[in-house]
């Protein structure tokens, strides 16, 4: 067990010195057993964290993000979670502003993020495969630059369905009803 965690944490500290040395613009840390951000990175990225544009989390073991990882990281472009324990982002996700891509697709949501819908920039979201039965639709009608919703896997309910697609001018991906034929 601590053999395997210490594997993790070379792993993630491997790959925290790769952005750090090269000043990238990407900080990929997918598939490192991560259950929460590491602390100590914060003071690793301290000089380059306004530069991190991507972050990658994808297929961890995250149950939360905390209100510091969403403001240290206040540049980014993407935020890639998929495939965690995720229930809930912090209400500091409101301060990326310049995010346009966030995956939260295999996580477990039961609401959907609403502090999404004041972004601005936001191009791109992905719920898919999540527990989300109600969705703000009239908040994401008024998103200026989305482009992209995807809610397919959720246990939508009908009244979303309905209210959706007059309102929505964008892709909204949601998997067919039961039993209704395309």
């Amino acid at each position: 067990m601590l053999k395997k965690m210490g594997e993790a944490v070379a792993r993630v500290a491997r790959k925290v010195n790769e952005t750090v040395e090269n000043d990238l613009d990407t900080l990929d840390l997918a598939e490192c057993k991560l259950v929460s951000f590491p602390v100590g990175i914060y003071k690793v990225l301290r000089n380059v964290a306004g530069h991190i544009r991507f972050i990658i989390l994808a297929n961890n073991e995250l149950q939360s993000l905390t209100s510091k990882f969403m403001t240290t990281f206040s540049h980014l472009r993407e935020l890639h979670l998929q495939g965690n324990a995720l229930h809930r982002l912090p209400d500091e996700v409101s301060t990326l502003q310049y995010l346009k891509v966030i995956d939260l697709s295999r996580n477990q949501f039961q609401d959907f993020p609403e502090k999404l819908t004041a972004l601005q920039a936001l191009e791109t979201i992905n719920l898919e495969e999540n527990a989300i039965a109600d969705v703000p639709v009239e908040k994401l009608a008024a998103m200026p630059s989305l482009k992209s919703v995807n809610l397919r896997l959720n246990p939508l309910n009908a009244e979303v369905r309905v209210i959706a697609k007059p309102l929505i001018k964008f892709d909204l991906l949601m998997s067919p009803e039961e039993g209704q034929s395309n």
